[in-house]
Parts: C-alpha cells; structure tokens; sequence
C-alpha cells in the first residue's frame, strides 16, 4: 500500500496533542492526529491554574481560537460551553490531619491553608472534566482540518532523510503514514520512547510516589464534615482540595455536576507502613486509609464510586530526551512528577505554545522546527522537570509538620503569582518561553533545591518533625528568599494561612515588577477580569502579521 504523507502527525489526542494539531492545522500545515483509542474517555490530570488560563488566552488570541480563551475562565465557560463539564476552582486548600484524629478546629490556629487564585467565580480557574475537554479538543482539531485516524495501534517507526514513517494497524487493516516531523503526545512510556529505546532518567529524580484514585458522586464538603472554621478568602472547598496525611496527601476536585476526582498519593513508606503493597486491590489501599484518618472517612462515608478504583504504583517517568531530528516530545510524554500543585496542564500548555511557535511560518513558508528550536525546546523542558520534581520531593518531606508545608508552600505561590501578574501586565510573543516554576530566574530558581537540601536536614528523610527552632528557621529562610518577588503578601504570620488575592498589596509592592504604581493601577481591570472579549479572526484567512495584538487577560 502507497504511505499516506503529511507534514506533521501528532501521536496522542489528549488535549495537549489535538490542540498543538488544530494550531498546526490553522497555521495551514496537513496534519495527522493518531489515536491508539478513541473519545471520549477518561483521563485525570485535571486541575487548571492561572498559567494553565494564561497558556489558553494566548493561544487563543494568537491563533484566533475562540474557545480556548472562553475555556480559560469559569464564567466564560459555563456561557459559551455549558455541555463542556467542569468545576470551580478558586484555589488551593490543604488540611493536615493525623491519623484517628478527627481534623481539630483550633479557629485560626488549624492546620488549614487557604491560597486564592481569583477575586470571583468568574474570573476563576476550573477543574477539566477530563473526558469532555479532550473531546471537545479533538472535534474543533477536526473542524480546522485535521486528519484525525483513531482504533490506530502504531508498532514501528522508521526514521529517513525526510522524515518518519509509521506502521502499525487500524481496525484490523494496515496502517502507514509518512511524516515530515512527528510529535509524541502519548503520555508516559510513549511511542518513540519505547522505538527509539530513550533512556530512562527516573534516576535522576527525587519524588516517588504511587496513587489510587477514581470518581465518586455524593462526596460531602469537608466544610460540613467540620463546621464553624474560620472563614476563608473564598468557600474551601470549592478549589484544589488537599489533605495532608503521614502517608503522604490526598486530593478532591469538585464538578459542577456533583462527581467529585479524588485520589491518595503515597510515598513508599507510607504505604510499607499501612502494610499495603500494590498486589492489594484498590478498595483495600482506599478503605484503609478512610478508616485511618476519620475525617476524610465521614467525607466519603455515603460515596459511590462511578468507576472501579485504581491503582499505580510508581507515577513518575522521565526520559533522557525530549527531541531528535524531526521528532519532540510534549511533557507528559517526557517526564511526570506528581498531582501536588497542579502543574501538569499548564506545563504542556506552555509547551504547546513553545512547538507552535517553532512551527510558525516566516519568509521560507511552512518549515519544522530548526535544530537550535529544539535544542531549547529540550533544555528547558529537563530544567523545568527538576524543578518541579524539587519542589514536591521538598513538599513531601515537609508534610512531616504542617507549619513546614505551609512554609514550604509559599516557594510555590511566590513563584507561580509573581510569574502570573507578570505575565498579564506585561504581556509579550516571548511568555512561552518563560521558565516554568521560576526557571531562568536569577532569585527563584535556586530555591525549590535548596530547599529540599534544607527540608532533609530536618526531617532526615525520614519525616521527622525537627524541634521548633528548625521549622521557625526554615519558615524565616522561605520568607526572605522569596521577598524579592513576594507581591502576593505572602508568608505573613497575620494572614494565619489564609491569603486572597489582595490587589492593594500588589499596588504597595509594584517596584518589585520594575513598574510604577500609576503603570500598575492602570493595568488592574486585567488584574479584576474587567478586560472586554477580543475579537476573533480566522487565522487561516490572514497572515499572522496583520493580526492585532493580544489584550490584557482577565485576572488569575
């Protein structure tokens, strides 16, 4: 049989993979989209963040995608896309509980962080219904002319001087593609990894941890199961749930529709020490640890669950490489840490933005990535992988006490918020190319190792507490090495771990942006989500040039 050719063939039509194949398509290169299964389907890795919303808009206004900049808001969303499920999210919560212990309220002294990522519902954040957004991605890729080929079970790729050719099977008949450049957005242990036998670099990481996890309907908010807190800058429970647990956390992502995401991450002596192992079905690792912390027990005491629970022992991966000649990797592909912080989707966002960049066409017309694009490409994607993997190796050894995480917790908020109002009031073509959790940073990038460093010497690795000049010194440390960058107003002792997003800090602190405090104020109705729709234009009808800039977005 005569190979069909393409320009480029995306591998994996999860949202990452079918959104860079509709950009492509857009950008007017032939594109094939390959699904080993088909949609809509269950994934999880859903919790967005400001970045994630950032990513979104730009995409959006760059390539004239309506929707992505309508997805990148609650309010937006549930106008445009009311069929799309998802959930509220106005931040990140977290909870330490200890095990046959109800959660202890101690009013503004509990064991309880609250960080708010957005002044309103509107304005907010989302959980993605996993199997609804990647579908809606993979239809609109479709409508912008991609050759989507799903049931396609690929078994070799052959790399020639002109590109890669594929082989495998599609519904029973033989299925080749010739591809100028081919980008793997399969997910961990991906099609070129296991062809072109890419090293493992999982030796090099720090975090370990396994998960179980599934959905439920009927999950009650834990603000009911533990009444009369104090209350918070937005309602706790609507947001990234966390609960810390000697084991390691779990989490609970709310849908607007009542199903709840939750699962138990755990570190390997957690689960050695609840004498679980991974031969154990998932309803006993499940039943375990409900009955070991009462709380999140009474939480889940009348859940159904909507699918059979499972389990991973080992959630991390990482490669070696994330490119070749003609071949590049999307993050998911290439490396994964941890659910902790959210960082999943807005990393691939970004790296999305990153590829179609690469890709876009100048005075040589259409053309693949150049050798020194990818040479970048890479060098930050295994940059960004440490970093991410530092700062929740350091979260896991500083879940020993609570006031060590939320110390250590403001190394991520401090980072992530000072990239986030950057990026929305200065907004530039090179964000995407902006490091991911403070890479490139001359003040946050040192942190999250050092950190880790410190964390060990206190806890030995072995989750232990240190005495309480350890932690008060540690808490000190954060709070001066992020000061330079802190325009949140974190780590403020006043605050007792209870942060909204407080716009009159940010006015105070506007030289730590470089900008005045005049430059700030007129910026803020981006920073309130005040900043009229822009008008969108079909991409494929115009050349990029004459297209008008990205306005400010609306606030994180």
């Amino acid at each position: 049989m005569t190979a069909r050719r393409c320009e480029v063939a995306v591998i994996g039509s999860g949202y990452a993979g079918s959104l860079l194949a509709r950009v492509l398509a857009v950008m007017g290169y032939d594109v094939v989209l390959i699904e080993r299964g088909s949609h809509p389907r269950f994934a999880i890795g859903e919790s967005t963040t400001p970045l994630a919303n950032l990513s979104l808009e730009r995409l959006g206004c760059r390539y004239g995608l309506a929707d992505c900049y309508r997805l990148a808001a609650h309010g937006r969303w549930l106008e445009h896309f009311p069929a799309v499920r998802r959930g509220l999210k106005r931040g990140f919560t977290f909870y330490r509980h200890h095990p046959e212990e109800t959660f202890a309220d101690r009013g503004l002294d509990s064991e309880r962080l609250l960080v708010a990522a957005s002044p309103n519902d509107a304005t907010s954040d989302t959980h993605w219904y996993r199997a609804d957004v990647d579908h809606h991605f993979v239809r609109e890729a479709v409508a912008a002319g991609v050759d989507y080929r799903d049931h396609v079970e690929l078994t070799a790729a052959e790399a020639g001087p002109t590109g890669m050719r594929l082989s495998g099977q599609r519904n029973g008949s033989s299925f080749e593609l010739q591809a100028d450049f081919v980008i793997d957005a399969s997910g961990p242990g991906g099609f070129l990894a296991r062809q072109f036998s890419i090293p493992s670099g999982l030796s090099r990481t720090e975090t370990r941890s396994a998960l179980v996890f599934g959905h439920f309907s009927g999950v009650r908010k834990l603000s009911d199961v533990v009444p009369g807190l104090p209350e918070g800058p937005y309602p706790e429970d609507c947001a990234a749930v966390h609960h810390l647990i000697d084991e390691g956390w779990a989490y609970c992502l709310r849908f607007d529709d009542g199903v709840t995401s939750a699962g138990f991450a755990l570190t390997p002596r957690g689960l050695a020490g609840l004498k679980l192992s991974s031969s154990d079905a998932p309803d006993v690792h499940w039943r375990t640890l409900l009955a070991r912390y009462p709380s999140i027990g009474s939480a889940f005491a009348h859940a159904t669950p909507r699918m059979p629970l499972a389990f991973h022992a080992g959630i991390q991966h990482r490669l070696t490489r994330a490119v070749g000649e003609r071949w590049a990797l999307l993050p998911h592909a290439y490396a994964f840490v941890d659910p902790l912080f959210s960082t999943g989707i807005s990393w691939s966002l970004r790296a999305v933005e990153r590829l179609a960049l690469c890709f876009e066409p100048d005075a040589r017309g259409r053309h693949a990535p150049r050798a020194d694009e990818l040479t970048r490409y890479d060098a930050l994607l295994s940059a960004e992988a440490d970093q991410i993997d530092w700062l929740v190796a350091g979260a896991y050894e500083a879940m020993a006490h609570f006031d060590l995480f939320a110390a250590h917790a403001m190394i991520y908020f401090g980072t992530v918020s000072f990239s986030e109002v950057r990026q929305r009031l200065a907004p530039d073509d090179d964000a995407a190319w902006s490091g991911f959790i403070g890479v490139g940073d001359p003040v946050l990038e040192p942190l999250p190792a050092h950190a880790l460093r410190r964390l060990r010497q206190i806890t030995g690795g072995r989750s232990h507490t240190g005495s309480a000049d350890d932690r008060e010194r540690y808490a000190t440390w954060v709070s001066r090495s992020i000061a330079p960058r802190n325009i949140a107003g974190l780590a403020d002792p006043a605050r007792h771990n209870l942060y909204p997003l407080d716009l009159d800090v940010l006015m105070r602190r506007h030289a730590l942006l470089g900008m005045t405090r005049d430059q700030v104020r007129q910026a803020l109705p981006a920073l309130r989500g005040m900043s009229p729709e822009p008008v969108f234009r079909d991409r494929r009808a115009e050349d990029r040039s004459t297209l008008p800039p990205a306005p400010p977005s609306p606030a994180p």
